[in-house]
């Protein structure tokens, strides 16, 4: 709660204002009751038509204050309420952006969606419903309470027996739904996290007929949230029939006192009216706190959530005193890295190799040996655990991020596509010129199907680029990669849906067009990487074999097993002689 406060300190006058305005049209509805009792006791026995006039235009004034006082003060409540809610997305999405991998690891992609959307809708709620009524239920509460004691003292006392009883119930339910929407919000993450899986992988489910599976597991989320939702709701539910129960019981009991007094002529009937007018308000109003209570539970559970991410150290912060290597021409270094994503078993053990610039590093090995691994230590998005990566001379730990990863131009598996123009996809951002997109175009071979669209360059993608086929979406994704011009190319896996010939022309084109980028290529296909400088083969998160083509068909056992399972043992003079081809273009 304390981080929503800050965010509020922004506003404060306007609150108080608002708060102010709130207070007066509040004052003036509870002085309604009270003129009303003064003129049936006293200005009406004496008959007297210009003084009822009189009295009855002050109603009419203070009903009209107490109007727009009300709702000049909740039109200022429900903008400071926007404004702070706003503040507060944009704060939070700027934050989940800047967490380190391992903290959106921590978090999880599903429950930051879920604090951007259902948490921060719960602060707002709670925001704007304290200033609408957080001054407004306590004054009629208070207010009326003391104004009964004014208007009938006797009838205020049985009014007043009630109160501690009220109090008990609001505070106990509101502790107790604290926890309890906490707990709604988690399993609010869970659903989150199964309709994104659900809908990232629709066609997936419906190649292996797992639709009804899929259901049936939606179906067990969808209860559990039922079931914390419900809990919470019936909860929460209780304050009103409770707190309408012990006020309708302490309003049968001013009935029958103001009723034994009005008989014994002990009190005015005018005043009974009041006092029940009064009682009337005070249940509305304990009603109201009961509400504040309610968005005030769920809002805290909310706000705690988001200052959790808010309040995330900054991670990953540059080392001021990072090491710096000898200047011998090395754009990628690994010295000695172990890594294990914090699980205890490391991925990569003891990883050491070296590449020049403007050489190429071709990495291969089987599924889970740590290849991508490589890659998000080299952008930094974990630190290693053991070792050091040195980028162009320098530890990465030494780098700002923008500096570090603006050096690299990258397709990463899984990467996405904006549901935006192809040329927008293409710049991403970062305002190139129309040469450098079609340029990049044309060495991704991405030129020729962009060109054959009614539109062209500005053609839209649907989400994810659905409206694309598999090769068309990686090429598109390597164009944006050489768009930039970057020291480093990684294409992480990028070629799959590529067939062999364009995946050579492709391979060529980079080559003689990005002389000086330093390339790395991570491929399941062997064909994919066999150009490359040097070859980093990995088995189980170690490198087993180092070195170019011609020498791993020599020295490596894994990756001559590669080989033969891609291509079988007749072809491999054929293939060598294509691979040195290939490098030679």
């Amino acid at each position: 709660m304390r981080k929503v406060f800050a965010y509020l300190a922004r506003y404060k006058w306007r609150m108080a204002l608002g708060l102010f305005i709130k207070a007066v049209g509040t004052v003036a509805e509870l002085f309604l009751p009270m003129i009303m009792a003064y003129m049936i006791d006293e200005v009406a026995p004496q008959k007297d038509i210009v003084m009822l006039a009189v009295w009855g235009a002050v109603m009419l004034v203070c009903a009209v204050i107490a109007l727009f006082g009300n709702i000049t003060a909740n039109r200022m409540a429900s903008k400071v309420a926007r404004d702070t809610t706003e503040r507060i997305r944009r704060d939070l999405f700027v934050k989940t952006l800047a967490l380190s991998a391992r903290q959106s690891d921590r978090f999880t992609v599903p429950s930051l969606v879920s604090r951007l959307s259902s948490d921060t809708y719960n602060v707002h709620n709670m925001i704007g419903m304290m200033q609408r009524l957080g001054i407004r239920a306590p004054i009629l509460v208070i207010g009326g309470v003391a104004l009964t004691f004014v208007v009938e003292p006797v009838l205020a006392l049985v009014l007043l027996a009630v109160v501690p009883f009220l109090a008990v119930v609001v505070i106990i339910v509101s502790m107790r739904g604290i926890v309890l929407y906490t707990d709604l919000q988690r399993a609010v993450d869970g659903m989150v996290r199964k309709l994104r899986d659900d809908y990232t992988g629709i066609r997936v489910i419906k190649a292996l007929s797992r639709t009804d599976y899929e259901s049936r597991s939606f179906a067990a989320i969808n209860d559990k949230l039922v079931r914390c939702e419900t809990k919470a709701g019936v909860t929460m539910g209780v304050t009103n029939p409770i707190l309408n129960l012990l006020l309708n019981l302490g309003m049968t009991a001013v009935i029958l006192v103001g009723a034994y007094r009005v008989s014994s002529g002990d009190a005015l009937v005018g005043s009974i009216i009041a006092f029940t007018s009064y009682f009337t308000i005070i249940l509305n109003a304990v009603i109201m706190v009961s509400r504040i209570f309610v968005n005030f539970s769920k809002g805290s559970a909310s706000a705690g959530r988001i200052a959790e991410v808010l309040d995330s150290p900054e991670d990953l912060l540059p080392l001021p005193d990072a090491q710096k290597a000898a200047d011998s021409g090395e754009m990628i270094r690994f010295d000695h890295v172990s890594f294990g994503y914090g699980l205890g078993v490391p991925i990569v053990k003891d990883i050491t190799f070296s590449v020049k610039k403007g050489e190429s590093l071709g990495i291969i090995g089987a599924t889970g040996s740590g290849k991508s691994t490589l890659v998000s230590l080299m952008l930094r998005f974990y630190d290693t655990e053991e070792g050091q990566v040195f980028i162009d001379g320098k530890d990465v730990r030494g780098y700002d991020d923008t500096a570090l990863r603006e050096k690299f131009g990258v397709v990463l598996q899984n990467d996405f596509l904006m549901a935006a123009s192809v040329r927008e996809n293409i710049d991403f951002e970062r305002s190139l010129d129309d040469n450098a997109i079609r340029s990049a175009a044309t060495f991704a071979r991405a030129d020729s199907f962009i060109e054959a669209l009614e539109e062209g360059y500005e053609s839209g993608l649907t989400a994810r680029g659905a409206n694309f086929s598999g090769g068309q979406k990686q090429r598109l994704l390597i164009a944006r990669a050489l768009a930039g011009r970057p020291d480093i190319l990684i294409l992480d896996d990028s070629s799959s849906a590529l067939d062999y010939k364009t995946d050579a022309e492709l391979r060529s084109a980079i080559l003689k067009h990005f002389p000086d980028t330093t390339i790395v290529m991570i491929a399941q296909r062997i064909s994919s990487v066999r150009f490359a400088d040097k070859i980093l083969v990995l088995d189980n998160g170690e490198i087993v074999g180092f070195g170019s083509d011609k020498e791993l068909m020599q020295t490596c056992e894994v990756y001559r097993r590669i080989y033969r399972s891609q291509h079988g043992d007749g072809e491999v003079s054929n293939e060598r002689g294509e691979a040195g081809n290939e490098s030679e273009g």
